[in-house]
């Protein structure tokens, strides 16, 4: 005989299994994070002794992927990130701050495929008619793009069995619930079951499904981790809700690199391309101020430069303030550490900011030096060069390290109108084909390149 269902409670933030609910986690301590979730009977000792149905395997060289195809959405930074395009029966996770943009990117890919492709469009927080708004916004009016508001996961399969749309959107997983499961929509089990039948019914029917995911406090996908690891791609909103530029970043991509960003604008009629984000991370840079300096990163396969503005101002409290925005925080401690020892630049007294501009999040060590220069302009109160660029990596001797692709970084810089660029001077054998208007200054120790701040 089949034993009964179990019913346990699980921590969202650890893991940590309980009997019983509890307002806080014995085994983290966080509060409100414990999870129903049900476990299934275990089978019967009947079951178990059926046979075993025969599988048949096939040999990996007989298995042809020459006919891979992929929906190419006309939203060239959304293919970018994706890898080309919508792999078929390819399962995406977009998640994201409330709102980012979510919703409106998925709308504005219905609105570049409506020509072409019958989408089916599952929302369990909007009506009809709210989404219709925000479609004429956008511009899309298509018979192709059917409405379906409803939040039991098993009808929303069972339609797609029977409809076969070519894509299938669902807005948001944390709406959906399976009326098998007792417990409460966006918990752990019904996220997880949900998500669990939406992929085996895209992955059956060849069907691409686009499934959006709320954040909790900490930034992360609510729910359990497991749905990050069964779906095939999980792609991030970035940026502050208080400026218009978002970054879409894939950390998860079984068909393509996660190295690849795409960058928007968000405007009245939607989200914009831009072609250029170099050019959008230097407009309204000012030049007579001092604390700024212009570095380039690599994101993908294509280079951006982003200003870093650092401001060192005398503090009014016992102990000096350190606040770094799009800049790893503990990084920024690394390099007052290193500017303090061998440098002979204190910072200890004074409260010291730092910011990316535009929204960015810059992760990669090539930005070390930018930002050593642009704190020790803002120390000095002395304004950086217009036309200089900075990049290379800060060792904790005081030292100037290489980083990849400084080739492409320089001639980034030279097509932005930049004439001088202070780069490690290991850097320099890389350097091929520089513009004749654009001047290299290798160095090889940090206080080389202070020295340019004068």
């Amino acid at each position: 005989m089949a034993g009964k269902s179990k019913t346990v409670y699980i921590c969202s933030e650890c893991g940590y299994e309980s009997p019983k609910w509890s307002g806080k986690c014995m085994g983290c301590g966080a509060w409100n994070t414990m999870e129903e979730d049900v476990r299934l009977p275990q089978k019967s000792a009947v079951t178990a002794s059926r046979p075993i149905h025969s599988f048949s395997a096939r040999p990996l060289s007989e298995i042809d992927a020459d006919d891979e195809h992929r929906i190419v959405t006309g939203i060239s930074e959304l293919d970018r990130v994706l890898g080309g395009g919508i792999v078929k029966g390819s399962v995406v996770l977009i998640s994201g701050d409330p709102g980012i943009g979510k919703s409106t990117i998925l709308l504005q890919v219905c609105s570049a495929l409506q020509s072409g492709l019958n989408i089916l469009y599952v929302s369990g927080e909007e009506s009809a008619i709210q989404i219709k708004l925000r479609a004429k916004r956008i511009g899309l009016h298509s018979g192709q793009v059917s409405i379906m508001t409803e939040t039991d996961v098993q009808a929303v399969c069972e339609y797609i069995n029977s409809a076969k749309p070519d894509l299938v959107i669902i807005d948001s997983i944390q709406t959906m619930q399976h009326s098998d499961i007792s417990s409460s929509p966006g918990s752990i089990v019904q996220v997880r079951e949900s998500a669990n039948l939406l992929l085996r019914t895209g992955k059956s029917l060849d069907i691409p499904i686009f499934i959006v995911g709320h954040v909790n406090k900490g930034g992360d996908i609510a729910g359990p981790k497991v749905m990050e690891h069964i779906v095939d791609t999980v792609l991030y909103f970035e940026g502050e809700r208080n400026q218009p530029y978002r970054i879409l970043r894939a950390v998860k991509n079984r068909f393509g690199s996660t190295n690849e960003i795409g960058v928007f604008e968000m405007t009245e009629a939607g989200l914009r391309e831009v072609e250029n984000p170099s050019a959008m991370m230097l407009s309204g840079r000012m030049s007579d101020v001092s604390g700024g300096c212009i570095t380039c990163i690599i994101e993908g396969t294509r280079p951006i430069l982003a200003e870093v503005q650092g401001l060192v101002t005398a503090t009014g409290f016992g102990n000096a303030r350190r606040t770094a925005t799009g800049f790893d925080y503990n990084r920024l401690n690394l390099l007052l550490a290193v500017l303090e020892k061998r440098m002979g630049l204190y910072f200890s007294n004074l409260d010291t900011y730092l910011n990316i501009v535009g929204g960015m999040r810059v992760d990669e060590p090539a930005a070390d030096l930018a930002v050593a220069m642009a704190l020790v302009s803002g120390l000095r109160d002395i304004p950086i060069d217009e036309n200089l660029i900075a990049f290379g990596e800060i060792g904790l001797s005081g030292e100037l390290r290489s980083v990849p692709r400084a080739n492409e970084r320089v001639n980034e810089a030279a097509r932005m109108g930049f004439k001088k660029c202070i780069l490690p001077k290991a850097c320099l054998k890389q350097i091929t084909g520089t513009p004749a208007s654009m001047k290299l200054i290798g160095v090889s120790r940090l206080s080389e390149a202070i020295a340019f701040i004068k």
